[in-house]
C-alpha cells in the first residue's frame, strides 16, 4: 500500500531530506549545497510504502509558473509504483489556476512523466551533472 502525503511535520521533512539524500548525494553524487536550496518555498511530499518512507517529491513557485522537482525513489521500492503515485499526489496538489506547469526530468524518468500529460521542451540539457529534458504539462 502506498500513500503520499504533504509533509505536516518537521519529523516527515527530516524523512523526504534522508530519502533525497540517500538518492541524489550519495547514489547520484548531487553536490549537497545543489539539492538543499529553495526548501521552504516549496511544498514537500512523503511517499510511504506500507508505513516505511520509500519516495518524496515537492513543488514550488517561479518565476516561470509551477515547478515540480526532487522526485526521489529508494532505490529498493523502484518499480512498486512509488513514483506514480508521486507524481499523481503533486499534480492533485497544485493551485488549479496554475497556468504553466513544468519539471526538469531526469532521462530515466521521462517515460513515467509522458504517462502524466508531460511532453519534453527544448533539446536535453545537463544539471548536477545529469541529463535532463525540460518537460511542460499538458492539462
Amino acid at each position: 500500500m502506498i500513500n503520499v502525503s504533504r509533509t505536516q511535520t518537521e519529523e516527515d521533512l527530516q524523512k523526504v531530506f534522508g530519502i533525497r539524500r540517500k538518492v541524489f548525494v550519495e547514489e547520484q553524487q548531487v553536490d549537497e549545497a545543489e539539492e538543499y536550496e529553495f526548501e521552504d518555498e516549496s511544498v514537500h511530499f512523503l511517499a510511504l510504502a506500507d508505513g516505511i518512507p520509500a519516495g518524496a517529491a515537492r513543488w514550488r513557485r517561479t518565476d516561470k509558473g509551477i515547478k515540480l522537482e526532487r522526485f526521489a525513489v529508494l532505490p529498493e521500492y523502484r518499480g512498486a509504483g512509488v513514483g506514480s503515485a508521486l507524481v499523481s499526489a503533486v499534480l492533485d496538489d497544485i493551485p488549479q489556476d496554475a497556468e504553466f506547469v513544468y519539471l526538469h526530468a531526469q532521462l530515466t524518468a521521462v517515460g513515467l512523466y509522458k504517462k502524466f500529460g508531460f511532453r519534453e521542451e527544448g533539446d536535453m540539457f545537463e544539471e548536477a551533472n545529469i541529463k535532463h529534458y525540460k518537460m511542460v504539462w499538458e492539462k
